[in-house]
């Protein structure tokens, strides 16, 4: 990479910065959490994202893919990125060595409207790997705990071991400022201590107030029809869903059209879409 593509004041959203592989921290299987920083410094500590935005990261020689920013940017520095070991890039990239140089472009799409959630109680929604997604918000939020009324987290993972975040998330459920509701579907091991069950289960005896609530949701396909049946059934307002959505984006800037959605890009118009969305493009979910 050349000196022009280090250059905080020559951004080109089609040239990756040089960035290095400083910490991997392993998660589940076949996932690991990338701890990544600009080897500009100035890059490194002006680099900015809303919570909810991807980075296309490149590894060199092999190419390059797109990953949800799962840090916060209230804690700048250091991008993390939970990387699922599943294809010809992610692959290469879990064989990089410490310090390994790897290049980094972005931010991309639209993110959490953040200011227009403030004031308000937030209800994250989580399955699976949703989670990586979601946490960027949920430590934006909590970093900034003051501007936000009641905060409730609902995760499930299908058992203990495919719990992303396990032991961060079990950490907050003595956290009087947030409520974590952690599920599993199943637990062979019976060393579970908090619910078994689908996470929509989380929704019984829980208070909601629609009207001041927004949802935000992230997870597979099938969880997404049962969870806003919940949301719609307790009267939340269409433009009060909004949804993390991951489809096969390859450039970032609205060009290969990859990630097309109807007349929508996902690299563009999302990946965050609002419940309206999804009705007036059925296809989307």
């Amino acid at each position: 990479m050349s000196d022009h593509q280090s250059c905080p004041e020559c951004p080109n959203a089609y040239l990756p910065y040089p960035a290095r592989i400083i910490r991997t921290l392993p998660q589940i299987s076949n996932h690991q959490l990338f701890q990544i920083r600009f080897d500009n410094e100035r890059k490194a500590r002006d680099f900015t994202y809303r919570p909810g935005q991807f980075v296309m990261l490149s590894v060199l020689g092999t190419g390059e893919a797109p990953f949800s920013i799962s840090s916060s940017p209230t804690r700048p520095g250091i991008i993390e990125l939970c990387v699922r070991r599943i294809g010809h890039v992610t692959n290469a990239l879990f064989r990089q060595p410490p310090n390994a140089l790897v290049g980094v472009r972005g931010p991309y799409g639209n993110g959490f409207p953040v200011e227009k959630l403030e004031g308000n109680n937030l209800l994250l929604v989580a399955g699976g790997l949703g989670m990586a997604p979601l946490r960027s918000l949920l430590w934006y939020v909590l970093d900034n705990r003051a501007k936000f009324k009641m905060v409730t987290l609902m995760y499930g993972a299908k058992n203990p071991d495919e719990m992303l975040f396990k032991y961060e998330l079990l950490n907050l459920i003595d956290r009087a400022d947030v409520k974590c509701l952690l599920t599993v579907d199943k637990d062979e091991s019976k060393m579970w201590k908090a619910r078994i069950g689908v996470v929509t289960g989380l929704f019984d005896g829980l208070e909601i107030d629609p009207a001041h609530t927004y949802a935000t949701i992230c997870g597979p396909d099938v969880m997404f029809r049962f969870v806003l049946k919940k949301l719609l059934e307790r009267n939340f307002s269409k433009d009060r869903i909004l949804m993390s959505l991951e489809r096969n984006m390859q450039c970032g800037v609205g060009k290969c059209g990859h990630c097309m959605i109807g007349y929508k890009y996902t690299c563009l118009d999302g990946p965050i879409f609002t419940y309206w969305d999804a009705i007036n493009l059925p296809e989307m979910i």
